[in-house]
């Protein structure tokens, strides 16, 4: 226990002084294993879990998953949605930070970044709101808000990267976050009105869209319905798993870049690059915490850590609640896949043993990870959409985005009441 305690203190000093997490934690990780057993031994299971962690044929999702990504951000998927949205919502008060919201919803369906979501949605939702009279704080948190919806609404990077530290059926996972990714657009759009109604000159009123108009804007999101369908129906169906599904996404994605005349040489060549880069750094990160969690899982501390919690819970949904309070309290300060990255190891036997289903587990971790992805000071969503709006000053984006943390944490205790939210798609799965 002393010893898994002393690790953790010293991946928090390292990254303290602005060491790459990934370093700090393969660094601690292997000198916590080298003077517990031996350097030999250390070196040996380091060098087996960069090999068995590179060469696991479930991790050519990730790559497949930023690729498609990649692709449909690029072939104008995103403005089309905004529109369909805006032709049914943005006639009401705050109605265009509604559509944005909704919009990055259905770009999440196809994308499975939180980081791009955001990106792009400040490219083609700021510009109206700025247009239509939008004070910044709204547009910019609705923007940020809305762009965590990217990792919960399948695909979810980070619901890969828990699936496979945890052993969790990819699949399920998916497919669990239909409902609540709908829990989550209800929720923000909530957060939406309730801005609106303290400040009705946040968000006004823009023009009200006829049927006709409608129907013509629903008719221009068919790629990105059939791309989800396709994808995330294929695996409910059981007619191919999780990486083939990747697979079929990310083939599909590039045959619509492809019709929409968006993918030149060299866009195409750029495409590759950022996706290689992406996944070079995901993979980086994971195979660390591959290593610091084989020394963490050497120690006593998971079952220490789990024997104590269990002798103290009469309420085993507290400890969950727990766990959740001290994630939030992590996402204030830490980028949020360390975060994961780091307290998964310790957590999860401690889930496991009070009998509740890792994939609810997942649907929650994935919850606290979007909150910490719009909490100041560290929220990465509003650090992307500050280096697109430079005239947007960075304290404007941090008090737009309160409500919509608030919204965040509400929907948290929703989905914690509520198993049902999460389980009842995955339950019809074989």
């Amino acid at each position: 226990m002393i010893e898994a305690a002393l690790g953790f203190a010293a991946v928090f000093i390292l990254a303290l002084l602005r060491i790459p997490l990934a370093v700090s934690m393969s660094l601690v990780g292997i000198a916590g294993l080298g003077l517990m057993r031996g350097w030999a031994p250390a070196f040996a299971s380091t060098s087996q879990v960069v090999f068995e962690t590179g060469f696991q044929y479930v991790l050519s999702v990730i790559p497949l998953f930023v690729l498609m990504g990649n692709f449909v951000a690029r072939a104008g998927m995103a403005r089309e949605l905004f529109t369909a949205a805006n032709t049914f919502v943005g006639h009401r008060r705050g109605g265009l930070a509604m559509a944005s919201i909704i919009a990055s919803g259905g770009f999440g369906a196809i994308c499975g970044s939180s980081i791009a979501t955001a990106a792009t949605m400040t490219r083609v939702a700021y510009p109206e709101m700025k247009a239509h009279g939008y004070k910044d704080s709204l547009a910019a948190g609705a923007i940020g808000a809305g762009g965590t919806l990217g990792i919960m609404i399948p695909p979810s990077t980070i619901m890969v990267i828990y699936g496979i530290i945890t052993e969790t059926d990819i699949g399920k996972l998916f497919v669990a976050g239909i409902l609540p990714g709908i829990v989550a657009i209800v929720c923000l759009c909530f957060a939406v009105v309730y801005v609106t109604w303290r400040d009705p000159s946040a968000g006004p009123q823009a023009e009200r869209a006829n049927w006709s108009q409608r129907l013509a804007a629903i008719r221009g999101v068919w790629g990105v319905v059939l791309l989800f369908a396709l994808v995330i129906g294929g695996i409910y169906g059981g007619v191919f798993t999780a990486t083939e599904g990747a697979g079929v996404g990310a083939s599909g994605a590039f045959m619509f870049a492809l019709a929409r005349g968006s993918l030149t040489p060299r866009e195409l060549l750029n495409i590759l690059m950022e996706s290689a880069r992406t996944t070079a750094m995901l993979f980086t990160i994971l195979i660390s915490a591959m290593i610091f969690s084989n020394f963490v899982n050497f120690t006593s501390m998971p079952g220490d850590l789990r024997d104590f919690i269990v002798q103290f819970s009469p309420h085993p949904i507290m400890v969950v609640v727990m766990m959740m309070v001290v994630y939030i309290i992590l996402g204030l300060a830490m980028e949020e896949l360390s975060m994961v990255l780091l307290t998964i190891p310790v957590f999860y036997p401690v889930i496991t043993a009070l009998g509740f289903d890792p994939v609810w587990f997942g649907i929650l971790i994935v919850t606290i990870v979007e909150i910490g992805m719009i909490s100041p000071p560290v929220g990465m969503n509003l650090f992307v959409i500050n280096s697109l709006l430079p005239d947007v000053r960075l304290s404007t984006i941090f008090r737009g985005v309160w409500p919509f943390v608030a919204a965040d944490v509400v929907r948290l205790c929703i989905l914690i009441a509520f198993p049902a939210i999460s389980l009842w798609l995955p339950s019809f799965m074989h």
